[in-house]
C-alpha cells in the first residue's frame, strides 16, 4: 500500500510539472472543454443514479419514519389531552359533589343541634318552672307559718307589755280575744 501511495505522488508531481509547463490550468483551456463536460455528464448520471439508488431511498424512509412519529406522538399527545380533560371533568365534578355533600351534613348538624338545644332549654323552663312552683309553695307554707307564729307572738308581747304595765298577769286567750278584731279576723 505504500508503493501505490508513494507512485501516486510521483504521478501527481508530473502532471503539475506539465501543466507548470504548458502555461495554465488544464480546465481553462477551450481545447480540453468537450472532454471535461462529457465526464462532467458521466460523473453526474453516475451520482444521480448512486443517489437515487441507495441515499435518497434511506432519506426519505428517515424522513417517513419521522412523519410517522409524529404522528404518532400528536395522537399520544391528543389522547392524553383528552383524558386529562375528562380527568379534570371528573375531579371537578367530585369536588362539587363533595361541597354539596359537606353542605347538606353541615345543615343536617345545624338542625339537629337546634333540634337539641330547643329540647334542652324545654327541659330546663320544666325543670326551672317545677322549682319555681316547689319554692312558691315553700314560701307560702313558710309565710303562713310565719303568719301563725305572729299571731302567737303578737299575743305574748302584748301579755308581756300589759304585765309590765300593770303588774298583774293576764291569760293568753284574753289577749287573743282582743287582739282579733285588731288584725281583721
Amino acid at each position: 500500500m505504500f508503493a501505490g501511495t508513494t507512485m501516486l505522488l510521483a504521478v501527481a508531481a508530473e502532471a503539475a510539472e506539465e501543466a507548470a509547463q504548458s502555461g495554465g490550468l488544464p480546465q481553462l483551456n477551450p481545447h480540453h472543454f468537450t472532454p471535461q463536460l462529457f465526464w462532467l455528464a458521466v460523473t453526474f448520471v453516475a451520482l444521480l443514479f448512486v443517489m437515487s439508488k441507495i441515499a435518497l431511498p434511506r432519506v426519505a424512509d428517515v424522513i417517513e419514519e419521522r412523519r410517522d412519529r409524529i404522528k404518532r406522538d400528536l395522537d399520544a399527545a391528543s389522547r392524553l389531552k383528552d383524558e386529562t380533560d375528562k380527568a379534570l371533568a371528573d375531579y371537578e365534578k367530585a369536588l362539587a359533589d363533595a361541597r354539596a355533600n359537606a353542605s347538606g351534613i353541615a345543615k343536617q348538624t345545624r338542625e339537629k343541634l337546634a333540634a337539641e338545644t330547643e329540647a334542652e332549654r324545654q327541659r330546663v323552663d320544666t325543670q326551672i318552672t317545677a322549682k319555681l312552683k316547689e319554692a312558691d309553695a315553700r314560701i307560702a307554707a313558710t309565710k303562713s307559718k310565719a303568719l301563725s307564729a305572729i299571731g302567737d307572738i303578737a299575743t305574748e308581747t302584748a301579755r308581756a307589755v300589759v304585765e309590765k304595765l300593770i303588774a298583774q298577769d293576764v291569760p293568753a286567750e284574753d289577749v287573743k280575744k282582743v287582739l282579733r278584731p285588731l288584725a281583721g279576723e
